[in-house]
This record gives C-alpha cells, structure tokens and sequence, in this order.
C-alpha cells in the first residue's frame, strides 16, 4: 500500500494523501475545484464583493484533478470503476451532470453515486468526488 501527496496541488486539508494505491487499486481521496493557492476554480467575485458560484466549472476541474492524481500512478479516467459525488445542492445536479457526460459515458465510464450534503470544507464549493480506479499491477 503506497500513498501520495502531491506538492503541485492544492495540499490535503487533513493528514491523508491525495491517492493510495492497494494492489490493483487506486483509491483518490475527495477533491474539489481548490487550486494549490486555496483559490477555487469556478468561485469569483463580482465588483461588489459577491459569489458566483459555478456548477460547470467547478465540475469540470474536479474531474481533471481527479486524472492529474491517477496519472501520478501511471493511470487515467478510463481506469476509473466507481465515482462518489457530493453536491451541496441537488438543484446543480443538472450543470455538474452535463459535463461529468463530457468524461464519461454509461457504456464504458464508472458506477456513480451522487448525492447532497449540507456543506463542503468552504462555502465556495458547490462538489467534491472521490473514486476509485483499476488498473492491474
């Protein structure tokens, strides 16, 4: 069992690593849109100090964090077998699954669980995903 932190992402916000490989098995700790400066893709600031919030965006970054973990173990999103989403609202399960079809496909992409919660680890944060992926020694 080997376990990864990255240096070049944002840095885990407890003690686990970003990815862990058991056996076959790569497990990718929850990930969300938060870059290595703790600033957010998808979470700007209008002129008067407001939020906006965006599902697509956010989405669309954590699925590409997820890949950047997996090819620090030499694997990809086509490796991936099972995916957890969590959103805070269920009113952008419609945006966030529009992309996720951009990734993955039911044919060949990971089973999937979405579901709500009441927050993330920060307000600007709308998903975080953890999955898990395949890919044989």
């Amino acid at each position: 069992m080997s376990g990864k932190v990255l240096k070049h992402k944002a840095q885990p916000l407890g003690n686990y690593p970003h990815v862990k490989r058991v056996g076959d098995f790569i497990y990718v700790s929850g990930t969300s849109s938060r870059r290595k400066d703790n600033t957010h893709v998808g979470a700007t600031q209008d002129e008067n100090g407001n939020w906006q919030l965006d599902i697509r965006a956010q989405t669309k970054a954590v699925i590409e964090n997820i890949g950047e973990l997996l090819k620090s173990l030499d694997a990809d999103l086509s490796h991936v077998i099972d995916i957890t989403t969590f959103l805070v609202d269920m009113k952008d399960f419609k945006g966030y699954n529009e992309v996720y079809g951009t990734f993955f496909n039911h044919e060949t992409g990971p089973t999937r669980t979405t579901v709500a919660v009441h927050q993330l680890p920060h307000p600007n944060l709308l998903i975080e995903i953890k999955a898990i992926a395949y890919l044989p020694l």
